[in-house]
């Protein structure tokens, strides 16, 4: 059951992450999107949205993320964190309780970015 404060949420989040996709390439393919339940001992009571695109092929993706994808997120809010781990380069973004992270395959086969809503009561009655 969607609530109207996780469908804006949820709208937000997918635009964030469109744009941040279009920056990397004109062709990002949905690999989630949908609601989750984040409450497996009391299934139904609290929800978020996850929602997620891929791109195969980035030319330049580093300089993307490091030149125009960062500076214009942190300019709107987001405060940026670094996860990279020696496999991919990964940034984390959080604003307003949502958050998404740009996986970066060093091996220069494509980004992947996911991100969540933060967590919504859904009420029952």
């Amino acid at each position: 059951m969607i609530t109207r404060e996780l469908k804006d949420l949820a709208a937000e989040l997918t635009n964030v992450v469109d744009s941040v996709a279009a920056a990397f390439g004109p062709r990002a393919l949905a690999t989630v999107d949908g609601e989750l339940d984040c409450d497996p001992s009391r299934p139904g009571q609290l929800v978020c949205w996850q929602y997620g695109v891929r791109l195969e092929e980035s030319p330049g993706a580093l300089r993307v993320l490091a030149e125009a994808v960062r500076p214009t997120l942190e300019k709107a809010g987001w405060e940026a964190y670094d996860r990279s781990t020696y496999r991919e380069v990964i940034a984390r973004f959080s604003r307003d309780g949502a958050d998404f992270s740009v996986h970066l395959a060093r091996d220069g086969r494509g980004v992947a970015i996911i991100g969540s809503t933060r967590l919504v009561s859904v009420e029952t009655g």
